[in-house]
C-alpha cells in the first residue's frame, strides 16, 4: 500500500483546511491511521489516529476539539479537518498506517510502517 497525502497549504490563523491521505489499495481498510506533524527543528508528534473500522479516533491535546479525523474505507481515503487554525499548527503533516493493531491507535511512530509523503501548512497570524 502506498499512501499519499494532499491538501496542504497558507491559511490564516481561525481558518480551516481538510488534508486527504489516500491509498492505493483497498486492504487500507485494515490498517489503523493516523495523522503526524512534524514542525522545523521538532520531532515529528501524533495529531490524530483512527481505528481499522473508524469507530475509534484519538486526538493529540493540543488539537482536540478543532480537528478531526475520518476514513472512508471505501474510497481508501482518510481526511483530517483541521479548523480554528492557530500559528503552532503549521507544519508537515504526514498520514501513516500500521496493521499492528486493529483498535490501538498508537501515539509514537515506531508502530506505523507505511508513510506517506508529507504535505505543508502553514497558518498565518
Amino acid at each position: 500500500v502506498q499512501l499519499q497525502a494532499f491538501g496542504g497549504g497558507l491559511v490564516q490563523a481561525g481558518g480551516s483546511l481538510r488534508l486527504s491521505c489516500a491509498a492505493s489499495e483497498r486492504t487500507f481498510s485494515t490498517y489503523v491511521m493516523a495523522w503526524f506533524r512534524q514542525a522545523p527543528g521538532k520531532e515529528r508528534e501524533f495529531v490524530a489516529g483512527t481505528s481499522r473500522d473508524g469507530s475509534l479516533r484519538s486526538y493529540a491535546d493540543s488539537v482536540n476539539g478543532r480537528f478531526t479525523i475520518s476514513r472512508e474505507n471505501a474510497g481508501t481515503t482518510v481526511y483530517l479537518q483541521m479548523n480554528i487554525l492557530k500559528a503552532e499548527d503549521t507544519a508537515v503533516y504526514y498520514c501513516a498506517a500500521t496493521r499492528s493493531s486493529s483498535y490501538i491507535i498508537y501515539r509514537n511512530t515506531g508502530p506505523y510502517n507505511l508513510w506517506g509523503h508529507g504535505t505543508q501548512v502553514t497558518v498565518s497570524s
